[in-house]
């Protein structure tokens, strides 16, 4: 496996070597202080050039970078909508087990190259045109503070889309209910992130889908957490269903009681009323109620 200099001298002599390529910054994970480094990291890399076009009428030139085992061209790609801002990207995963995205920005965008993103920094700079920028931090990925209004949308969204979840396992649609219950684990995450911010006074990041939620989370509420990925069994997704509704009141109380919100405990108890009949209704049941 090439080592990290190796591919950053080989990305800056590849854009030293062509007059189109005009500036050259990284941003993501090889960019935070605070980010563990291993060797699945990506080099997030930002050409600023000329003309985007050149580079993507003909693809055979990041060849340069070296055999790969796959590629993807985000842009050129129907079944994802691209953005069609004006970039283009190569994702590029090679047989030595390196990966580098590479992002293709204009040149007249050189001003916001990074997008504002924090972990960034300039590698090389042909014309001295791109802006100053500051240490590289990771604090706009820190958990940030719910307000009353966003607290209040994540538990309506938990509990409303629950119910999804019981239809579903009551007309045996396993997908149906699974898919559903990956949406109220989603706001579950999202409770636990709060709750972890509560206690680092909000000066940290989790990671990218709750990556790092093991190393804040009490023992036993990782435990709790884990148990909520089931398999397609109707028993094991009603288990993890009320998994993590006992462990979503118990946060979401912790962190209302932090911020002084309240909760509209008679709809939560209504909802588990609701969802206890479901799973008791027999199957050829015509009416709910």
């Amino acid at each position: 496996m090439r080592s990290a200099q190796e591919m950053l001298e080989l990305i800056l002599e590849t854009a030293k070597a062509d007059e189109r390529i005009r500036a050259v910054g990284m941003n993501g994970s090889r960019t935070n202080p605070n980010a563990a480094k291993d060797p699945f990291q990506d080099f997030d890399i930002v050409y600023v050039v000329t003309d985007v076009a050149a580079f993507v009428e003909d693809t055979r030139w990041v060849e340069v970078f070296g055999d790969r085992i796959i590629m993807q061209m985000p842009e050129a790609i129907e079944l994802m909508p691209p953005r069609k801002d004006g970039t283009f990207a190569y994702l590029m995963l090679f047989t030595d087990g390196n990966r580098i995205d590479l992002t293709l920005i204009p040149v007249d965008r050189k001003e916001t190259w990074n997008g504002d993103d924090k972990l960034s920094i300039v590698l090389l700079d042909k014309d001295n045109a791109l802006p100053n920028l500051p240490e590289p931090t990771d604090e706009d990925y820190w958990v940030k503070r719910p307000t009353e209004k966003l607290f209040d949308n994540c538990c309506n969204e938990f509990w409303w889309v629950a119910t999804y979840v019981a239809k579903g396992l009551w007309r045996n649609e396993p997908t149906y209910a699974y898919d559903h219950l990956t949406i109220i684990r989603q706001m579950l995450i999202q409770m636990l992130e709060w709750k972890i911010g509560i206690v680092t006074d909000f000066s940290t990041s989790v990671g990218k889908n709750g990556k790092h939620l093991e190393r804040y989370l009490h023992e036993n509420e990782w435990g709790r957490l884990v148990t909520t990925y089931p398999s397609l069994r109707a028993d094991e997704m009603w288990e993890a269903l009320f998994q993590m509704i006992s462990l979503f009141e118990e946060v979401s109380e912790k962190v209302a009681k932090h911020f002084d919100y309240k909760q509209e405990i008679v709809d939560v108890e209504n909802v588990k009323t609701y969802l206890l009949h479901i799973k008791k209704l027999f199957p050829e049941a015509k009416e709910i109620y």
